[in-house]
């Protein structure tokens, strides 16, 4: 019986075809270089504490920030007598607080900033094993993908943030509360966010991707649209803030995407059936 697999094994080695351990070595390159990359930027992000945390992170919490000066001349449009606050106090509660968190967030930076190059060696990596026609369909995969993730940062930063800052912040349910933000619950609270909306708006590269398997098809996406949207909607209260504002401000951009997703199932289809004609 060992001989028997021992056999089976060469024959598959004589074939050309990579055994489980030699695909793990030709992991190893890709994973050593993203590492490498992580923590460089990790450490880049560790330095640059004032621009990161200070002039980003705590960017919305400044009245000049373009969103809260939106949100200014709105309410003088419409006279609502919404006029500039004072931000809320930060505090810090741990001995350790700022230093873990800190370091947290050097983390997140360079997860963030490394995603395109660790998306590139993950590509360098399949791109081999790919045919032709793979080659062809997925060349731009790195830079699509790469969009969307960073499309849905800028919107979580300059949209939802800043709503649901100044939302939470404001919320009161009494004179004699005052608030008193912890500085881990306001940076982890836009960061989530943020990262959140980058991952949602990778739905139409998903949708791409499972159409192209045959998992997912146009006519099933637009059957339980229904469905879909009151998991949309879930979803959005989820990453928001508990107010109908902002959640209605995350459902509509999550909509579009849905009908986007179910457009490009649709070419993808089409395509198919073309090349499946042509054969």
């Amino acid at each position: 019986m060992p001989r028997n697999n021992l056999s089976d094994q060469r024959s598959v080695n004589s074939s050309g075809e990579m055994t489980f351990f030699e695909h793990l070595d030709a992991l190893r390159p890709h994973l050593l270089r993203s590492a490498g990359v992580f923590v460089v930027l990790m450490i880049l992000a560790f330095i640059s504490k004032k621009l990161i945390i200070n002039d980003i992170l705590f960017g919305p919490l400044n009245e000049g920030f373009p969103t809260n000066r939106l949100l200014v001349w709105l309410s003088s449009v419409v006279n609502s007598g919404e006029t500039n606050r004072c931000p809320p106090e930060i505090v810090n509660t741990t001995l350790a607080g700022q230093f873990n968190l800190h370091l947290k967030i050097s983390m997140m930076t360079a997860l963030v900033l490394s995603t395109p190059y660790i998306l590139w060696e993950l590509w360098r990596f399949v791109k081999p094993a790919l045919t032709p026609s793979e080659l062809q369909s997925c060349r731009m995969f790195v830079t699509w993908t790469s969009c969307s993730f960073f499309t849905g940062i800028a919107f979580g930063y300059l949209i939802i943030s800043p709503f649901s800052i100044r939302f939470l912040a404001q919320y009161n349910i009494s004179e004699r509360v005052t608030n008193m933000i912890d500085v881990n619950s306001y940076l982890s609270t836009v960061a989530d966010v943020t990262l959140a909306c980058a991952v949602v708006f990778e739905l139409p590269l998903l949708v791409y991707f499972l159409t192209r398997a045959g998992i997912l098809s146009a006519a099933f996406m637009q059957r339980y649209r229904r469905h879909a949207i009151l998991i949309l909607a879930i979803a959005a209260a989820i990453i928001t803030p508990p107010d109908v504002f902002s959640m209605i401000l995350v459902l509509l951009p999550l909509l579009g995407l849905y009908q986007l997703s179910i457009a490009i199932a649709r070419r993808v289809e089409s395509k198919r059936l073309v090349n499946a004609g042509k054969e």
